[in-house]
């Protein structure tokens, strides 16, 4: 148990940011290891919880109430890493802003160096690197992340111009006024923090490495899973198309199409595979699509809301299958009519297909993911 806070009044001078998922066993253990490497004063931690199941958010309640360091944003029906960290930049009074892990990847004994370095202008964001000279990741023992990352790395510098061993780093410190400054052009869309603010940022912000150690996972459960490498690609997307055509759509689009593929071969495989009738092929075809389509739009299109619950993703199932046979039928209906006033066949379906898209997406992010 982390000690208490010291009654006199001291100047608040940094904010560190936790984003939460499950994070109950860490908090505590991790507010003494913030102590230790920052002394008992002049800063505070914002835990920002995604309304974990396990209790994360009341857990740090509790010991708030004995530490009036620690305070608490528990979101309802909002979930995401980047935009968890946007609230915390908007919520601290403090005049520096560190964002890092709850699970003790992140050593807290660098804070102290990056704040120094940012408020004696070496830099505008200090960042704690896995991959810059003195750094190791040997704890973290993860080589399929390791590639990952050194990819995702190429691909972020040449998206923000910025020099920097680790662009996709999640620990990192900067004056919150720079951060709120880049706030309402931010997309929040994903894990990838730094990114989105690098990416933003005009002119380029200027930064510095911090070699760190990064380590294994405390207790809990990580906040990433096998979506990353799309979450990262539709952050890309998202800073430099996003304004043209919204990120969400756009992945809601892309299942789409994957999912006609998935509807010819169900087609193909009944028709040719089972002998089975045409009609009642494409309605079995038109049937797996649709759920194929519901349970990838799960995962990676709403996966900031996803349905994860038996109740709910039967529900959402229902209510996506219904959207889209209502999304269906205004297709039809669009193409039909314009066909029908002399329209050529090819714009005519293309614009049905618009109406409907557009008609599914509307629906599904209101009645399926938005109603949870």
């Amino acid at each position: 148990m982390p000690a208490a806070a010291p009654a006199t009044p001291s100047v608040l001078d940094l904010a560190i940011v936790l984003p939460t998922l499950n994070e109950r066993e860490n908090i505590a253990p991790l507010i003494a290891r913030i102590e230790s490497a920052l002394g008992p004063a002049g800063w505070e931690v914002l835990v920002v919880d995604d309304n974990s199941v396990d209790g994360t958010a009341e857990e740090a309640r509790q010991l708030s109430l004995t530490d009036p360091r620690l305070r608490v944003i528990q979101r309802i029906g909002r979930r995401g890493l980047a935009s968890a960290a946007i609230e915390g930049f908007c919520a601290t009074a403090a005049p520096y802003v560190a964002v890092m892990d709850a699970d003790h990847q992140h050593d807290p004994a660098l804070l102290a160096a990056m704040l120094a370095s940012v408020k004696a202008g070496e830099a505008e964001v200090a960042v704690a690197s896995r991959f810059a000279e003195g750094a190791s990741v040997a704890d973290w023992n993860r080589p399929d992340r390791e590639k990952l990352s050194g990819i995702a790395n190429a691909l972020a510098r040449r998206l923000t111009g910025v020099e920097l061993s680790d662009p996709m780093s999640g620990y990192f410190l900067l004056p919150t006024a720079t951060a709120r400054r880049l706030v309402p052009n931010l997309s929040g869309i994903g894990f990838k923090i730094l990114l989105d603010l690098l990416a933003t940022a005009s002119p380029p912000l200027t930064v510095k490495d911090f070699p760190m150690n990064f380590s294994a996972r405390r207790s809990g459960e990580s906040k990433l899973d096998r979506a990353i490498a799309f979450d990262f690609l539709a952050g890309l997307y998202d800073k430099s198309f996003g304004r043209i055509i919204p990120t969400r759509f756009a992945l809601f689009g892309t299942v789409g199409v994957v999912g006609v593929g998935v509807h010819m071969a169900i087609l193909v495989l009944f028709m040719e595979g089972f002998g089975v009738p045409f009609v009642w092929s494409q309605a079995t075809a038109t049937f797996g699509a649709m759920s194929f389509n519901f349970w990838l739009n799960n995962w990676l299109t709403y996966r900031d809301r996803r349905l994860v619950r038996a109740g709910e993703l039967l529900r959402g199932w229902i209510s996506f299958i219904v959207a889209c046979s209502i999304g269906a039928f205004a297709n039809v209906a669009a193409a039909t009519t314009l066909h029908d006033f002399g329209i050529h066949t090819l714009p005519a379906a293309l614009v049905g297909i618009a109406i409907g898209s557009v008609w599914n997406y509307a629906l599904s992010s209101r009645f399926v993911w938005g109603r949870f």
